[in-house]
């Protein structure tokens, strides 16, 4: 199977980058938007994603890696709710923050750019390559 390429939302105060490093793995929960469930539902396992930590950094910080594909969200109040598996792979070299993503042309019809409050994002695989490379060190 193609691997596929996918955008995490959190909030930095909710579940940090940082957290995901420290716990290695969790169970990406609590995702309550109907477009957004489609997106888990559509995860596989090896799938690469982006980690974007929203409100305060704006920016997209590391690179994490489906563990496992969708199953029952045990946080949600009602059935039909579903989380994945997520795994650390590596921090980016530097933040790529909304505003070069925004100024990058190759990245204007990404669906962060067009679907902001959805927290659970496809991407091309030339979009995740693109991110990918603005967060190397210089």
């Amino acid at each position: 199977m193609t691997t596929q390429y996918w955008l995490v939302k959190s909030e930095p105060e909710a579940y940090a980058w940082t957290d995901l490093v420290r716990d290695r793995r969790t169970a990406w929960t609590g995702v309550r938007s109907f477009p957004a469930r489609l997106n888990l539902q559509r995860m596989r396992r090896g799938d690469r994603v982006l980690f974007y930590e929203s409100v305060t950094t704006k920016a997209v910080i590391g690179i994490a890696e489906v563990t496992k594909p969708a199953f029952p969200d045990t946080t949600a109040d009602e059935p039909g709710w579903v989380a994945v598996g997520l795994k650390a792979v590596e921090p980016l070299g530097q933040p790529v923050t909304l505003a070069q993503i925004k100024a990058e042309p190759a990245l204007a019809d990404i669906a962060l750019l067009r679907q902001s409050r959805l927290s659970v994002l496809p991407l091309s695989a030339e979009a995740y390559q693109r991110i990918v490379k603005l967060g190397q060190k210089r």
